[in-house]
């Protein structure tokens, strides 16, 4: 097995970021991807990030391993990991596009604080409630985000 990199995070913490890795890997993968190094990468950046990284966050740290690496091959490359469903992408009023690692064991939606972008899984879900669609329109998939105040900013705020 390989040496932990980092002395910060617990032994479950590098267990769940390799699990990350491979998950994003297999993807990748299936979708026909070869895997190159640089595409090993973004994965590994993304396992090692708690919240969301914006394109630019990202292409800041793909710059730095590959100097040559373009924001417009990141950003592509970021765009087809959603499609594949290896990434979310959230859209954040100030922040613009984001994206992080889909959550793919179970079926959620997700609570965003506008003021520090941390995220809350809920269960419940709307498109279980019979909903009127027009024509004969097929739902393929859908997500589900609301975007608020978590209680922490709240009282910080005093509101």
């Amino acid at each position: 097995m390989s040496e932990l990199h980092s002395h910060t995070h617990s032994h479950s913490d590098a267990h769940k970021s390799q699990d990350t890795v491979k998950q994003m890997i297999e993807i990748m993968s299936q979708s026909g991807w070869r895997i190159t190094e640089q595409r090993r990468e973004l994965a590994e950046i993304f396992a090692k990030t708690e919240g969301y990284l914006s394109p630019k966050d990202v292409y800041d740290h793909m710059s730095r391993a590959y100097p040559s690496v373009s924001f417009d091959t990141v950003y592509r490359n970021l765009r087809l990991l959603s499609e594949m469903g290896a990434l979310e992408q959230f859209y954040f009023m100030d922040g613009g596009l984001k994206f992080r690692v889909s959550c793919l064991s179970h079926h959620h939606h997700h609570l965003i604080c506008i003021n520090c972008e941390k995220t809350l899984t809920f269960e419940y879900c709307p498109m279980e409630q019979s909903i009127d669609l027009p024509g004969s329109f097929k739902i393929m998939n859908h997500r589900f985000e609301v975007y608020g105040v978590c209680e922490a900013c709240q009282q910080e705020s005093g509101t």
